[in-house]
This record gives C-alpha cells, structure tokens and sequence, in this order.
C-alpha cells in the first residue's frame, strides 16, 4: 500500500513523467435481488497508474458504460478530483456483494468516498444509474476477478 501512495504522490508531483495510461475492456454484470441482471461494459483498472487516474478527465461515458477498479481487500476511500462526471460509486466486498453505494457523486471534489467495510473492487457508474436500475448493497456483482 505505501508503494501505491508512494506511485500517486510521484505521478502527482511530476505529471511530465507519467505515460499515458490505457485501460483493458471486459464486461462485469450486476444481479439485483428481484433477479435482474445489468451488464456493463468496462474499462479495467487494476494497476497502479489506472487506479490513480480512474474515470479522471473524462467528459461523458456511455450509459452502460464504466469502470471496475480491482485491487486487494482493504477499506478503500475515493474521491472525485479532477472527475468531470458525477458518479455511482459501488463498492464491492471480498464475497463479491454490493457494500454500499456513494449515488451521484460530486464532480471535481476531494471529499473522501469511504466503503462501509474491507473492498475488492469498486464499480464506477454514471450517477443517477444505480437508482434507475434498481442496484442496491447486498446485490451481487459478477466479473471473473470477483469470486
């Protein structure tokens, strides 16, 4: 975790030094529990570099689109700097079940996101879908990474 914070602080202070980051494609798929399944194509954030830059940037996104952060069980805080779109943030425990949900997420903030307890992966969304969609804590989320 201190290599993590150490990377961020590094690709914070020198930006000249950070190489564009690229994110793998692959589909995760939420199963409420009336039985209904949504799936979304994602972008894969798993290494250092992708987990700091997240959805940063960004001016829209799909409406099935997101982005599934992975990473090892810890309780993990986001915020929303330099996030131009407000964002569902879903996180997602170590039996791959729904924690909680930050709805509708306020750009541009630095307020910090907290998960309610130990997280694998957190599941960023457009704001606003999580409701429409019914998703809520308890629900499972499926994705090859996830158990």
């Amino acid at each position: 975790m201190k290599r993590i914070l150490a990377l961020v602080l590094v690709l914070f202070a020198f930006p000249a030094l950070a190489q564009p980051v690229t994110f793998p494609k692959d589909t995760v798929t939420v199963e409420t529990a009336s039985g209904a399944k949504h799936k979304f194509n994602v972008e894969l954030a798993t290494t250092p570099p992708q987990i700091s830059q997240g959805l940063m940037f960004r001016r829209q996104m799909a409406a099935d689109a997101g982005m599934l952060f992975l990473f090892d069980p810890h309780p993990a805080v986001f915020w929303m700097k330099n996030t131009y779109i407000p964002l569902d943030m879903i996180f997602i425990g170590t039996d791959g079940r729904i924690l909680n949900i930050a709805e509708r997420t306020i750009p541009l903030t630095e307020t910090p996101v907290p998960a309610t307890g130990m997280t694998r992966a957190v599941l960023e969304v457009n704001g606003g879908t999580a409701a429409r969609l019914g998703i809520k804590p308890g629900d499972r989320v499926r994705h090859a990474q996830l158990p």
